[in-house]
């Protein structure tokens, strides 16, 4: 599958965030990219253009690509709840994202890269498509030969994030998706609304 493969650094300038996971290079120059750097006189940007960056850090945030996006944009709009909030919560669910956030992987191209390459189960069943969209109550486990991956043990050995909507077992390398995440247990500082101000236009 096609995806984001550029400067990572400069993209996170870009946002003013750290949007790809830690990033030292972000941290001693955490302003925009360009010659002039942070002394560059910027205007006032325009409605569209604040609509449409919140979009593309949203986009580079999860690893999607405009078309997937704005297919998860109409399922969103076509299911019940808060449009925005059901986007973001159609992004929580990819299979790649639930990796990332269970520790498995340090990053989310690390969890896509994962998936891809077998190492992953659902409900014990191999699956390698990253955009898989989970279900509440779906069991995700590192497949029994990958379990002795350094890739993986040294990563679960550095997470220390905890999510209240997914469980994770370090003994059996197991964890559950128990819930769709609400908006306020999602951590990303995205304005979905603006997302989904574009996409009305």
């Amino acid at each position: 599958m096609a995806r984001y493969t550029g400067p990572k650094t400069k993209i996170a300038r870009k946002f003013g965030q750290a949007i790809f996971g830690d990033d030292k290079a972000f941290e001693k120059r955490n302003y925009p990219p360009g010659q002039h750097g942070n002394n560059r006189r910027r205007g006032k940007k325009s409605e569209y253009a604040i609509q449409l960056m919140e979009k593309q850090k949203a986009k580079y945030t999860y690893g999607i690509l405009e078309r997937q996006f704005r297919n998860m944009f109409k399922r969103a709009t076509a299911a019940q709840g808060i449009t925005g909030e059901v986007l973001l919560q159609l992004c929580e669910s990819r299979l790649d994202n639930v990796v990332f956030r269970m520790g498995i992987a340090p990053t989310r191209s690390g969890a896509r890269q994962l998936v891809s390459h077998r190492h992953i189960t659902v409900n014990g069943e191999k699956v390698n498509i990253p955009s898989y969209q989970l279900k509440a109550g779906d069991v995700v486990g590192v497949r029994q030969k990958s379990k002795s991956l350094e890739a993986i043990s040294n990563s679960l050995a550095n997470s220390s994030n905890v999510y209240e909507w997914i469980t994770w077992n370090n003994d059996t390398m197991e964890g559950t998706y128990v819930s769709v995440p609400a908006r306020i247990q999602i951590p990303e500082q995205i304005n979905e609304q603006f997302i989904v101000e574009l996409y009305s236009k």
